[in-house]
């Protein structure tokens, strides 16, 4: 350290939130992403959003389909795509406990930006979301 320079202690503080605000810093997620999804799903009668997978999840027809976490959306598009979709640009696998979730896949938000390449991720996952099992949850 220069010798015109003193070091300061560093103070550090706990962070004080409420609950309204701890969650949204939780459950972070690309807000307008989210609305693309939503127009892209608008014509189908049984879709529910719940808050999952750090952030917002699209259920069709009871079933998870498409979920938006950071700037990323996750597709459920089935094993039989999983490889060959994981080869395309901005497509990673879903990891989860350590292991890999075959049929699940994010997708980066740089490879979303067009309404055509939105629409043909949430095509494969409406696609397979006609095979899909329901969780053992139910609804």
């Amino acid at each position: 350290m220069p010798a015109n320079q003193i070091r300061l202690p560093v103070m550090i503080r706990p962070l004080t939130v409420n609950s309204e605000s701890a969650q949204s810093i939780i459950m972070a997620y690309n807000e307008l992403l989210a609305d693309r999804i939503r127009e892209v799903l608008a014509h189908l009668p049984d879709v529910e959003e719940k808050k999952m997978f750090r952030g917002i999840t699209f259920m069709v027809n009871g079933k998870m389909c498409v979920s938006v976490g950071g700037d990323e959306m996750m597709c459920r598009i089935g094993p039989d795509l999983h490889d060959t979709a994981i080869e395309q640009n901005g497509c990673r696998e879903m990891i989860h406990g350590g292991k890999v979730m075959k049929g699940f896949v994010y997708v980066q938000e740089d490879e979303l930006k067009t309404k055509k390449q939105l629409a043909y991720w949430i095509k494969l996952a409406l696609d397979f979301n006609g095979k899909a099992k329901a969780s053992k949850n139910g609804r």
